[in-house]
């Protein structure tokens, strides 16, 4: 029982540190971009994903690493496996190397192009956006390069071209979604980011600003998401209808949030978290669901 207890321990420890939520999300959007280039679901897509994943622990990994301090300051943040020294430095910089080697070998095995893709979100990620983030609190929207990445990979190992305008509208709508995604993150735990030195949004915004900029994001990322039929990534009515009526949704429900934002700012700012993040995936379903239907 104790032996079981202790690998229970070990995989929990190694979800944390690998921020294993986000990265597997990650390899859904690179899986998203193999689909609709391809427009077929077959076992060549599992190179790309798991290169994307792999990578993605190592680069997870490398930023636990690089924010220990600051995580142990932070209350949302002090009792990941670092900073509470449930692992030793050593075990953290074993796991960063072997992941992230291995998440490129299965990239380059792909390819050239997804192996530099795969090179450029690692150092996007750890050496541009990490160091970012102590300098200034608009870091989110060079950090939000990271969201149209993996599909990009995807997209290249489906067949795709780099420059096919239908990657492009996906990209931007990837690219958008990660800046009210980490905006609305910011604001969230704005008092642990305080305490750990970080520059926050309300140092910069009053609470009128905040809701009125928060609202603009969310609809824009509605908008960047409306030119994905215009580009053929969609081939049915229904499929249009439905990303329409998602975008008004989130349109209508995040307007109400922001709305009593001063009142009851923490339950608020979760909410239009969780209903962005639903509303993306919404959207993923609709447009992978449609292209294998079309076929």
């Amino acid at each position: 029982m104790t032996y079981i207890n202790e690998i229970k321990k070990s995989i929990g420890i190694a979800a944390e540190l690998s921020k294993l939520r986000i990265t597997i999300f990650v390899s859904i959007s690179c899986a998203v971009g193999f689909v609709l280039a391809s427009m077929d679901i077959d076992l060549k897509m599992l190179l790309p994903i798991f290169g994307v994943l792999f990578l993605s622990f190592g680069s997870a990994a490398l930023n636990h690493f690089q924010e220990i301090k600051t995580d142990s300051l932070m209350s949302r943040t002090k009792n990941r496996p670092l900073p509470s020294k449930r692992i030793s430095k050593r075990f953290a910089l074993s796991f960063i190397v072997l992941s992230s080697i291995l998440g490129l070998f299965l990239l380059a095995i792909d390819g050239a192009m997804p192996f530099a893709l795969g090179v450029m979100s690692f150092v996007w990620y750890n050496l541009i956006y990490t160091p970012l983030k102590k300098k200034t609190s608009m870091a989110v929207i060079p950090g939000a390069v990271l969201g149209a990445l993996p599909p990009a990979i995807g997209w290249i190992s489906g067949g795709g071209e780099l420059l096919d305008p239908k990657l492009l509208a996906l990209g931007l709508f990837f690219f958008i979604w990660q800046i009210p995604h980490f905006w609305f993150i910011q604001l969230l735990y704005d008092e642990d980011y305080r305490k750990a030195g970080f520059p926050t949004l309300t140092m910069t915004f009053g609470d009128d600003q905040i809701s009125r900029i928060s609202y603009v994001w969310v609809a824009t990322l509605v908008a960047s998401c409306m030119f994905i039929p215009f580009f053929g990534l969609t081939h049915s009515l229904l499929a249009n209808v439905l990303l329409f009526g998602a975008g008004a949704a989130l349109l209508w429900k995040t307007r109400i949030i922001l709305a009593y934002y001063k009142n009851q700012r923490e339950k608020n700012l979760k909410f239009a978290f969780i209903s962005v993040n639903a509303y993306v995936l919404a959207v993923i379903m609709i447009i992978t669901v449609d292209k294998l239907i079309s076929l």
